[in-house]
């Protein structure tokens, strides 16, 4: 009967931890896609969610002051904001590197 007892014990604290454990990681997940589209201006950066991350749906994670906004990355829309701040980046590292290169010679 102890033997039994410490078994269930054991299993539901195991399946508990499990539950916190998923439920933890969801919670900073994007679970729904924004109905509405973001002002180019209104973009700071971005992030990329996927389902291999253990959340429920891939979605561009868009990052403005308000905070995030999840959206659909098989919208023309999403992809087009995406590759404007990847060469807005790409700009500013060539700029840097540039700049690191006259320095040293």
């Amino acid at each position: 009967y102890v033997m039994l007892s410490l078994l269930i014990s054991v299993s539901s604290l195991l399946i508990l931890c499990y539950l916190i454990s998923s439920h933890l990681s969801y919670r900073y997940c994007c679970r729904r896609y924004m109905t509405s589209r973001l002002r180019d201006v209104d973009i700071k950066g971005y992030s990329v969610q996927t389902i291999k991350e253990m959340c429920p749906i891939d979605a561009i994670i868009f990052h403005t002051k308000k905070g995030k906004a999840c959206a659909n990355p098989a919208l023309k829309w999403v992809m087009d904001a995406v590759d404007r701040l990847r060469n807005k980046a790409l700009k500013i590292h060539q700029h840097s590197s540039q700049g690191r290169k006259k320095k040293t010679i």
